[in-house]
């Protein structure tokens, strides 16, 4: 990370950003060009990792991606608005980079959790995750974290995250 003053460096600060956050954005190895997708998610922490869900469909360029290749970057951003500097304008911004692996979720088991993560997430909790777990289409995916890094710029009042912890992950940003 360039800007080293701008790194959220504490982990429970990062995985409470990324918990306030509602979209990831996925990027895939897509042959000539790299591939982004926004995905509504779940999450939980498990022995100190960020593990992320999401579902959709068994086919498709993202399953034929994630086929190929399960090396992928996951970003995700609050963004408040923008401020004047000396010379020009700059974002007020909390993000957050993480790089990990995709894997399709076999057991009913471990899609129905990652399906309630989803939903419990997304603010639906009308919605049984057994049934949608059941549905012949639904395919879920688990994306386990090995590193991540937060960054932010401004956030009047809210320093939280900035300071000596030991820091997870590289420095993607």
């Amino acid at each position: 990370m360039r800007k080293r003053d701008r790194e959220i460096v504490d982990f429970e600060a990062v995985v409470r950003l990324l918990r306030s956050c509602d979209t990831i954005r996925l990027g895939l190895h897509g042959g000539e060009y790299p591939y982004v997708v926004p995905l509504s998610f779940g999450m939980e922490v498990c022995a100190g990792r960020i593990v992320l869900y999401f579902h959709g469909a068994g086919e498709g360029y993202k399953h034929d991606l994630i086929a190929a290749d399960n090396r992928v970057c996951v970003e995700a951003d609050i963004l408040r608005g923008y401020r004047p500097t000396e010379n020009s304008v700059t974002a007020d911004y909390k993000s957050v980079i993480g790089f990990g692996v995709v894997e399709r979720v076999r057991s009913f088991e471990e899609r129905v959790k990652g399906l309630q993560l989803l939903l419990d997430h997304c603010g639906t909790p009308g919605y049984s995750a057994e049934e949608c777990a059941a549905a012949p289409h639904t395919v879920v995916y688990k994306i386990t974290l090995h590193r991540v890094t937060g960054k932010q710029r401004f956030f009047d009042g809210d320093d939280e995250g900035k300071g000596d912890s030991a820091r997870r992950g590289g420095d993607g940003q």
